[in-house]
């Protein structure tokens, strides 16, 4: 956790004009979480961060001028309470605001009880002295948002959503019109700055692997400028970034699989290939990293899908043909939304 007797860190910072990226200062950690916020007539912020991080955004966003009638509003790349336990204060704290969510997430924020029931099997002790729960969310508040949909900033900045399940069934990102930044949440996966390694984040129970991919494709058809992680910050040279992504997740595929198939401990087999990657990272920088996406939580996604997979008597795990064959779906014609505006579908 930070040194309490240390400066409060800079938490702010322009990465592109109008983009202002927030250290959402997770558990006190700098450069773990990151939200965005986008400026124009009608702000828009991608990602809360958690419940616990709330203090510091909604600090950051006073300082920055932000009051409470202006944000208008906010989105989440998907509902893992690192992203989006800080919605329903939001929500409160800027009463104009109109919260944005992937359709499979919107129920889970309007009323969050299993969600954080499920949390707190995951999580344990960590629900509450690290990521904080989730307050519901008025529902006339929430929009659901469809592929390819635009969120309206202003004259010149349209945000367009891109469905990108893999990560989550409930995961998308949104790809800026004016700097040409793609906020990726999770899809990606995390490279934090104190570690400088990109792993990939494949937690259960909604892992797949071959979409986790596509969604790497549409990433890249669109050509972004940058990709900003919410674990943590932008990145250049995004094709460069998303080849990697793809071929790190193929590699700790394999090496899952084939502990799988020989019955032996996916988490062991993954740390013994992979754990080499952290040698030169400090203690405290690795906790963070393994925090975030650790071993143990990637193993047990691995092992949910390749089990899945198994059942339903998929094919293997690297379905390119498959992928490359899925049609892009296509941009709904009338689908610009202004980001003031509220609607709930019934």
């Amino acid at each position: 956790m930070a040194d309490t007797d240390a400066d409060p860190p800079e938490t702010t910072t322009e990465i592109a004009p109008g983009v202002i990226q927030i250290d959402t200062l997770l558990g006190g950690w700098e450069q773990v979480t990151a939200g965005y916020l986008l400026t124009g007539d009608t702000p828009v912020l991608v990602e809360t961060g958690s419940q616990t991080s709330v203090p510091a955004l909604l600090a950051a966003l006073g300082g920055l001028g932000v009051d409470a009638g202006e944000l208008a509003g906010v989105a989440v790349t998907h509902i893992h309470l690192d992203h989006a336990g800080g919605v329903g204060d939001v929500a409160r704290a800027f009463p104009s605001a109109t919260v944005y969510v992937h359709a499979k997430g919107a129920r889970h924020l309007v009323d969050p009880t299993r969600l954080i029931d499920s949390a707190a099997r995951v999580y344990g002790p960590l629900l509450d002295s690290l990521y904080g729960r989730l307050d519901p969310t008025p529902a006339e508040r929430v929009h659901v948002l469809e592929d390819g949909e635009e969120l309206r900033v202003s004259a010149r900045r349209v945000l367009t959503t891109v469905d990108s399940p893999g990560h989550a069934k409930h995961h998308l990102a949104l790809h800026d019109s004016e700097s040409g930044i793609l906020f990726a949440g999770d899809a990606v996966g995390v490279r934090l700055p104190d570690a400088g390694v990109l792993r990939p984040s494949t937690p259960p129970p909604d892992f797949d692997l071959d979409q986790a991919r596509h969604s790497l494709k549409r990433f890249a058809a669109r050509r972004p400028a940058g990709l900003a992680l919410a674990h943590y910050g932008l990145l250049e040279d995004p094709l460069a970034v998303l080849e990697e992504a793809d071929a790190t997740l193929r590699r700790w595929a394999e090496v899952a699989e084939a502990a799988w198939q020989k019955g032996e401990d996916i988490a062991a087999a993954l740390d013994e290939a992979f754990g080499h990657d952290l040698v030169a990272v400090d203690d405290a920088h690795r906790t963070k990293l393994e925090t975030l996406s650790g071993v143990h939580s990637n193993a047990a996604g691995f092992r949910r899908w390749l089990e899945t997979r198994n059942a339903s008597g998929e094919a293997s795990p690297a379905a390119d043909a498959q992928a490359a064959a899925t049609t892009e779906a296509t941009k709904p014609p009338d689908r610009t939304h202004r980001s003031g505006e509220r609607t709930w579908p019934s």
